[in-house]
């Protein structure tokens, strides 16, 4: 049962920041002036929803109720993206930039999960294949930053 615990809690802490993603996603598509732009980050919300539905089906098995709500540190910084774009003003290279740096804090939720000896089976292989998509959407990111 420890392990059931232990594994719930890993699942839980990372689905917070794959709901940091989704706000963070639906966030950029709101920003977003470019239409390729804002599909893409359309698109990355709704994974980042079914990953976040895949975790949390793994979290309940293992006896937790899942995880609905999102870090302090992304409220944080959404707000102060906010701020910054009343500032500096809305521009696609802000909003892309502010991309990659959430992904970057999703890989390293997810490089925490599998840190997770406990984690096993069915749910370290869903972890390992959103992360791989995850590093794949990183790459895209940088590459859309310099104009590849």
């Amino acid at each position: 049962m420890a392990t059931d615990s232990k594994t719930a809690a890993t699942l839980n802490e990372l689905t917070l920041f794959v709901n940091d993603r989704i706000e963070g996603y639906k966030h950029a598509t709101t920003e977003s002036t470019d239409p390729q732009h804002k599909a893409y980050y359309q698109e990355l919300a709704n994974q980042s929803q079914q990953f976040a539905n895949e975790l949390n089906g793994f979290a309940r098995s293992a006896g937790s109720d899942g995880q609905t709500g999102t870090t302090t540190k992304g409220k944080l910084y959404r707000g102060w993206m906010d701020a910054k774009a009343l500032v500096t003003g809305r521009d696609e290279a802000a909003v892309l930039e502010s991309n990659i740096y959430g992904e970057e804090w999703a890989l390293k939720a997810y490089q925490e999960a599998l840190a997770d000896s406990d984690l096993t089976g069915p749910a370290r292989q869903a972890v390992e294949r959103q992360y791989q998509i995850s590093q794949q959407t990183y790459s895209k990111l940088k590459a859309m930053k310099s104009g590849a």
